[in-house]
């Protein structure tokens, strides 16, 4: 694909992409990381977006791609080799970092709908994102996730489920 074409993606749909990487990631660098990586595959696929279709779909799912890309690679490094806790060695740290840090984890924490919405598996948290926060239709999911429609359908049923049950866990009451 070309320069020009993948800047007039970004033009039309950058802060769709950069939203739905912001909810896959829940950190800013590795969001912004997320980003580039999209547009820059983008860059290097030979593929001609349809403007009939739904490039914005597309994006998303070469987006989704590299995101369980980068998730099996977590996992397979957090197996071969686990993170040490960093309890007491703040004192390492300097006092923006701790600072930063601190403000990352209180927006983390923030909210209990957030909170419910991390501990999601990811087959389900990735359907809410989609179709809540991106507005993306349930066949565009089933394509972008490479699962049938009735598939998306049923996991987001089930995520719809398992957000009331915890909502409703933490003293929230079903107002409908």
């Amino acid at each position: 694909m070309l320069a020009d074409q993948v800047e007039v993606l970004i033009e039309q749909y950058g802060t769709d992409v950069y939203r739905f990487c912001s909810r896959l990631c829940r950190n800013r660098a590795d969001a912004e990381d997320l980003y580039q990586k999209t547009f820059l595959k983008v860059l290097e696929l030979s593929v001609e977006v349809n403007r009939d279709g739904n490039p914005k779909a597309f994006l998303f799912s070469v987006t989704n791609g590299l995101w369980m890309n980068e998730v099996r690679k977590m996992a397979r490094h957090s197996r071969i080799a686990p993170s040490v806790s960093l309890d007491d060695d703040n004192e390492n740290l300097s006092a923006d970092q701790v600072d930063l840090e601190s403000e990352v984890l209180a927006r983390i924490r923030d909210g209990v709908l957030r909170k419910i919405m991390e501990e999601l598996p990811e087959k389900f948290r990735i359907p809410v994102i989609l179709y809540y926060t991106c507005e993306v239709s349930l066949e565009e999911i089933g394509k972008i996730m490479k699962k049938p429609t009735g598939t998306i359908k049923s996991r987001l049923h089930k995520a719809r489920s398992i957000i009331k049950k915890r909502l409703e866990e933490q003293g929230y009451e079903y107002a409908g």
